[in-house]
């Protein structure tokens, strides 16, 4: 019987403290808070969107995120733009925005709810885009894998993997990009990119060979 009453006991208290946290699923409170989340920090060039969106997420006293508040958007200092000035936080509190940096060196960002005294700000740092980019096709890889250069600018791969063909065969982005270059073990070849966006490319002989290229304003 003891036991048994025992366990009775054990029941109620699960019950009691289900009772006091909601059991996990009682409703936030209203926004307390505005957090940085993603997108801060980032280093790019000067009049180019930024690759990463800024993310902010609104918390209420207890920390627990809050689901359709709207987030106003602004730059407060450098230029640029943001699109959209105002999005509201989704089902885990988050929002986000898409950022632009100007011609100026540092841009602050900052995003704002009614009703809470703080914002959260973000800082990002605008350089002068390359106008060229060198590749090395050496132990079966292209080296750096990732480049980027302004409009106009020229990528050049040289072969440096001794007695093992490879080439540059493109598979995505604009249209219009440099032709593929031919299969070869030695030299170098040169790519020029007039339209901004990100090109794709690859070795057909080597399939793990894999590279990008990112042209930008």
């Amino acid at each position: 019987m003891k036991r048994r009453q025992w366990a009775w006991w054990g029941v109620l208290a699960t019950l009691w403290a289900s009772g006091c946290n909601g059991g996990g699923t009682q409703p936030p409170g209203p926004p307390a808070d505005v957090v940085v989340s993603g997108g801060g920090g980032q280093n790019w060039y000067f009049n180019n969107p930024l690759p990463t969106p800024l993310r902010v997420t609104v918390l209420d006293l207890s920390g627990r995120p809050v689901p359709g508040v709207v987030v106003m958007w602004a730059v407060s200092s450098g230029s640029g733009a943001v699109s959209p000035v105002q999005s509201t936080t989704d089902a885990s509190g988050e929002a986000s925005t898409a950022d632009s940096v100007g011609s100026a060196t540092i841009q602050r960002v900052s995003a704002t709810v009614t009703g809470v005294p703080s914002a959260a700000n973000f800082t990002e740092v605008a350089t002068t885009p390359p106008t060229s980019a060198a590749v090395s096709l050496q132990n079966l890889a292209f080296n750096p894998d990732s480049v980027v250069v302004q409009s106009g600018g020229t990528v050049t791969w040289t072969w440096n993997d001794g007695a093992i063909g490879h080439n540059v065969t493109f598979t995505s982005g604009p249209t219009l990009r440099p032709a593929d270059s031919p299969t070869q073990m030695t030299g170098t070849y040169d790519g020029t990119f007039t339209t901004v966006g990100t090109y794709g490319y690859h070795c057909t002989i080597h399939g793990n060979m894999s590279g990008t290229v990112t042209v930008v304003h």
